[in-house]
């Protein structure tokens, strides 16, 4: 019997690639979601674009016309409040986010990174792999977590390594760190659809398949 999708909230900022790569696991049926709706934090970006091509309801909750964080929270929470959401994803938001207490535990984030290493305020994009490539690092990676209030500190659901080679640009390192991005991020989601993560403190328990707790 098929599973039934769940419902995502895909906050992003930029050029939509996350939502673009989310939308074609759905389309390729190897991901049990639907996206039904998209806010961004900024105005005429991609990312808006892509939702609405796709017939997906997306709005820009402007983070500049709200400077006050907690009055920026609660302005999108109140969006998200109009759709029965299993899980927000986030997709390259750069704002900080006061989620309502009942998303505890259905927030995810993907950090260019191996967390906690070039992770928290500040790192986010470029930023982070040319501080990989300045420290000298072997191996950087992508890290996709649980969200809580603090920076890329919530507990991890799936890590992928990716080698940091002699010639590395900044931008070469980018890509490879997004090919892996693009695998890890539906793997978590699918995991969480098939309700096989289990949070225990700071822990993310992967079940077993659900045919195979019988």
């Amino acid at each position: 019997m098929p599973r039934k999708p769940i419902n995502l909230a895909v906050l992003l900022s930029g050029s939509g690639r996350t939502l673009k790569n989310i939308l074609e696991h759905i389309e390729q049926g190897k991901l049990d979601a639907r996206v039904v709706t998209v806010v961004s934090s900024k105005p005429n970006v991609r990312g808006l674009e892509i939702a609405r091509e796709a017939g997906i309801d997306a709005v820009c909750i402007p983070r500049k016309e709200h400077p006050d964080e907690e009055e920026y929270s609660r302005l999108i929470n109140e969006h998200l409040a109009k759709y029965d959401i299993d899980l927000i994803v986030l997709a390259g938001f750069l704002s900080r986010y006061i989620y309502d207490p009942k998303y505890e535990g259905r927030i995810m984030n993907i950090h260019p990174a191996l967390v906690p290493s070039f992770s928290g305020p500040g790192w986010y994009g470029e930023k982070v792999h040319r501080g990989v490539l300045e420290y000298g690092v072997k191996v950087t990676g992508c890290t996709v977590h649980f969200v809580n209030y603090e920076y890329d500190r919530g507990p991890v659901i799936l890590q992928k390594v990716v080698p940091v080679l002699d010639d590395d640009t900044p931008e070469t390192l980018a890509a490879r760190v997004f090919e892996k991005e693009c695998e890890a991020y539906p793997e978590a989601i699918q995991l969480f659809a098939e309700g096989r993560l289990k949070i225990e403190g700071r822990w993310v328990r992967i079940l077993p398949p659900e045919e195979e707790q019988q």
